[in-house]
């Protein structure tokens, strides 16, 4: 009821958002939350008053004088009734009464029949209704109350599951250190702009996203990525708005701010899971408009063949316990705490369909740089060709790649740097997916045209690369560029890349938990990818793929039957990312393509909590049909006692609210789901300290 009574529909609210934009986003947010708080705490009022009056009405009840006088039933026989000398003060007592508890329900029902909307409101009200025309003002109040009391807790449940938003929206500091003409300005965050720099000292929350300028610290981001343990940051570094500076003065640079900051998108992508659907909801409101006609019908029967003065109570009792709250609440309630649990652990769900299907997953394709490994190459060998020095191959191929940002770009920069070996800015520049970069760089006083890439790369440019065979074939099991300036073989650059501590433990916890097909795609050489899909415990792996070939081995494992979730860093797994039922992007924080392109993104790198996900998943689809399974007994049994005449409407509304408790409470599970773990950082830290890890809470 809560959802349909107090505040905006899912519907209205993702209207009214693409109305205003996504720059309004989180005042929205934050506006409609405190606004549904707000009228809650009205009708919490009302619904205590009018509560008090019918609960007064009882007590003069009680203690007021009475006579016994005697009646003649139906049946001919004599009986006794009680009547009371206050007999108006109680009923208008709980007339008054019965009226604040009612009128707000039977004014929506009437809203609703003339908007043409029929909903399952309408049967508490026909209830509340039928009580009052039989004159039990006190039991009207008491369905009402309780009815209402059901509605209360639904929507604090509602604005509850976005307590961890507005929290979110306090993270963020409301002032800033602004550097500017030469010293410090206080000034209000909001107004930060890109490219300004600030001043963040221990203690403070940082304001925006940004790099690290100077000074080094340590910060707590676990708001962010789910990491409990506070991250070293040193120049050059990205830092995340709403993270807690700790140790050292930093300046920052800005770089994102306000609804563009990881924060700001992580508001916005749970808010917006929140309001999607999954399928068993979609079926539900689906035939919910027959569901109405059909009790009405069942009620109407059950008066026409009761032939003696109860017909009326047993069909209000019917109406009272037909209204779904507990069914109607059984599957939000888990899936928002499913989402809860997952964002406090650092995984970004972007719609409850995907926390509902991740449960069945059946494949699970890892990429490998950067997913399995590290992704931070390191040169470990440098074997140039006959007639060239180990200074020219470096400088050269260190020059091509400058404007790349593929890990051995990276790699081959780092070496130069050590080495001492100034790189120079490309004069022409083109990277081809998966192959390698050709580029033209100054060389002797001229410029060379210089291929950096796979072996197939320079064969097919034409390059002779035999000469270095016997040195590649000593160098398998790492990542080898071949590099050569105007068609001439200058050497070989042999690189590795170190798997994640936590992989292995992840990869074998999937099988554990019934994935039949864990695969490994890589671009890399067939030697590199066997090692590391050797030490991964991978079912299978896919070596010399180009992202074409990625994306039709996913499409292939799907032809198949499988279920497939496809873990990738989200820039260059992007096709494959999406031909996954379930897409991952790993380490997401700071990066809006690996957050825009997947379907879940991890706002860490510790890929043990792929296999906590499907637990996860699993855990609330547990749920969901427990629920689903005790508001269906709810109702048919509640129903078919109060036909029967076993329980009367009072009983029958007591009931009612108190499966919706069941059902809150039942979800509520889900919110510590997985809270005992400890992050695989965590237990190396507690290795090398001897202390015991503590669970990671965001």
């Amino acid at each position: 009821m809560a959802h349909q009574i107090i505040g905006v529909s899912a519907a209205e609210a993702h209207h009214h958002d693409h109305d205003h934009g996504h720059d309004h986003f989180h005042d929205h947010a934050h506006g409609e939350a405190a606004e549904q708080a707000r009228w809650a705490g009205v009708w919490l009022f009302i619904t205590l008053v009018g509560g008090m009056l019918v609960l007064t009405s009882y007590f003069v009840q009680i203690f007021s004088p009475y006579e016994l006088v005697e009646f003649t039933r139906d049946d001919g026989s004599i009986g006794e009734r009680k009547e009371y000398l206050y007999q108006f003060h109680m009923d208008f007592v709980a007339a008054v009464g019965a009226t604040l508890l009612a009128l707000r329900i039977i004014w929506h029902a009437i809203r609703n029949l003339i908007r043409g909307h029929m909903h399952m409101d309408e049967l508490v009200a026909l209830a509340i209704v039928a009580a009052f025309a039989t004159g039990d003002y006190r039991a009207a109040g008491v369905i009402a109350f309780f009815l209402l009391l059901s509605e209360l807790v639904e929507t604090r449940t509602a604005i509850g599951a976005r307590a961890s938003i507005e929290e979110l929206v306090k993270l963020t500091p409301k002032t800033a250190r602004l550097i500017a003409n030469g010293g410090e300005q206080i000034v209000e965050a909001v107004s930060l702009e890109k490219g300004q720099r600030i001043r963040v000292r221990p203690g403070d929350s940082i304001p925006a996203d940004g790099k690290v300028v100077s000074g080094e610290s340590t910060v707590n981001q676990a708001n962010i990525t789910g990491e409990s343990l506070p991250v070293d940051k040193r120049p050059g570094d990205p830092v995340f708005s709403g993270t807690m500076n700790l140790t050292g003065a930093m300046d920052i640079e800005v770089t994102k701010v306000a609804g563009e900051t990881t924060l700001g998108q992580v508001q916005r992508l749970i808010l917006m899971a929140e309001r999607t659907r999954i399928p068993i909801m979609r079926l539900i409101d689906r035939y919910v408009i027959w569901y109405t006609p059909v009790v009405l019908m069942l009620a109407a029967l059950v008066m026409f063949f009761t032939k003696d003065e109860n017909g009326m109570q047993r069909a209000i009792a019917m109406l009272v316990a037909s209204c779904p709250c507990a069914l109607i609440m059984a599957t939000p309630t888990a899936m928002v705490a499913g989402l809860s649990c997952a964002a406090r652990l650092g995984i970004l769900i972007k719609d409850v369909g995907h926390l509902e299907s991740a449960g069945r997953l059946t494949a699970v394709v890892f990429d490998k740089t950067g997913t399995l490994t590290t992704g931070i190459l390191s040169v470990t060998r440098l074997v140039p060709a006959e007639k060239t020095d180990g200074v020219r191959l470096l400088r050269l191929a260190a020059s091509a790649e400058m404007l790349s940002n593929h890990p051995a770009a990276k790699a081959l920069q780092e070496v130069a740097r050590e080495a001492n070996i100034e790189a120079e800015k490309p004069q022409k520049f083109e990277e081809v997916p998966g192959k390698g970069v050709v580029a033209t760089v100054s060389d002797d006083g001229g410029a060379a045209t210089v291929l950096v890439g796979r072996e197939t790369f320079l064969r097919e440019r034409g390059v002779d690369v035999s000469a270095l065979s016997e040195a590649a074939r000593a160098a398998e099991g790492m990542s080898q560029l071949y590099v050569a300036a105007d068609g001439k073989l200058l050497g070989l650059v042999c690189l590795e890349d170190r798997t994640r501590p936590a992989a292995r433990e992840a990869v074998e916890d999937l099988r554990n938990i019934g994935i039949r097909r864990v695969a490994m795609l890589t671009g890399d050489r067939q030697a590199v990818a066997k090692r590391v899909a050797s030490e991964m415990a991978c079912t299978e792996y896919r070596a010399d793929c180009l992202p074409q070939e990625k994306l039709d081995l996913v499409n292939a494992m799907r032809a198949q039957g499988h279920r497939v979730m496809v873990i990738g860093d989200g820039v260059n797994d992007a096709p494959a990312l999406a031909a996954g039922d379930l897409g991952v992007a790993m380490g997401a924080a700071g990066s809006d393509v690996a957050i825009n392109s997947a379907s879940i993104a991890l706002l860490n790198n510790d890929l043990t909590r792929i296999p906590f996900l499907v637990r996860l998943s699993r855990a609330t689809r547990r749920v969901v049909v427990q629920n689903l399974v005790f508001g269906v007994m709810f109702v048919v049994t509640v129903m078919a006692l109060g036909a029967f005449d076993f329980i009367p409407p009072v009983l029958a509304a007591i009931l009612h609210t108190a499966s919706s408790f069941v059902v809150v409470f039942n979800s509520a599970r889900l919110v510590r789901f997985g809270e005992e773990r400890a992050t695989h950082q965590q237990l190396m830290e507690a290795e090398a300290g001897g202390v015991s890890p503590q669970p990671a809470l965001a």
